[in-house]
């Protein structure tokens, strides 16, 4: 449930390498070759993106992590309210156990072996809960991502976006090739612009 910032960008390098294979050729007419050794060589335009970077700068990816990041201590808080609350009535007993009869004994040792069980049944709510919302974000982020990237290679005629950082398989790339802060800007100018029309539309009476 910790490093939520890191389970996010592992969840958008997996979601962006090799995000989407345009079409290789519009629909232009070709005269056929006289032989195969003749065609001419098909060229691909191709780019790439610092996932790291995009992650940093990327102004959704940003507030995401801080509200997953504050759910979790959200939810943390509850399950040690809970958690503290289970250890007294247990230390009570304790204290008071030699006080009361077999059976009286025995009805708080069931229960709160019960409320233990619960408190455990909870645990493993919460961090199912927070999964889902981890899981939430990252289709969103991926969404936001692959739909921009897919009018933006349209626009510009890219054939492959890839991903590029330590670990990702590119062992070089010529910076020409990089376009990480034309989608970062472009990106965060839609995401400003998505916020203005909520801001917008949650005035209206």
């Amino acid at each position: 449930m910790k490093n939520l910032s890191l389970i996010l960008n592992i969840v958008l390098l997996a979601a962006v390498v090799a995000l989407y294979i345009l079409h290789f050729t519009s629909g232009k007419d070709q005269t056929p070759e006289t032989s195969e050794t003749n065609a001419a060589p098909f060229a691909v335009n191709i780019a790439y993106i610092n996932s790291d970077t995009l992650l940093q700068k990327y102004e959704f990816s940003k507030v995401a992590a801080d509200e997953l990041e504050n759910k979790q201590v959200e939810l943390q808080a509850e399950y040690e309210n809970r958690a503290r609350g289970l250890q007294t009535e247990i230390q009570n007993f304790q204290r008071n156990a030699q006080n009361m009869t077999m059976a009286q004994a025995r009805a708080i040792e069931e229960d709160l072996t019960k409320k233990q069980q619960n408190l455990l049944r909870y645990q493993e709510s919460l961090t199912q809960t927070l999964m889902q919302e981890e899981a939430k974000v990252s289709n969103e982020l991926y969404d936001k991502v692959a739909d921009y990237l897919r009018d933006y290679g349209l626009t510009n005629n890219y054939q492959l976006v890839l991903t590029y950082q330590k670990g990702s398989g590119v062992l070089y790339a010529n910076d020409s090739l990089n376009i990480t802060t034309q989608v970062v800007d472009g990106l965060n100018q839609a995401y400003q612009q998505e916020a203005k029309s909520a801001d917008t539309t949650a005035v209206k009476p």
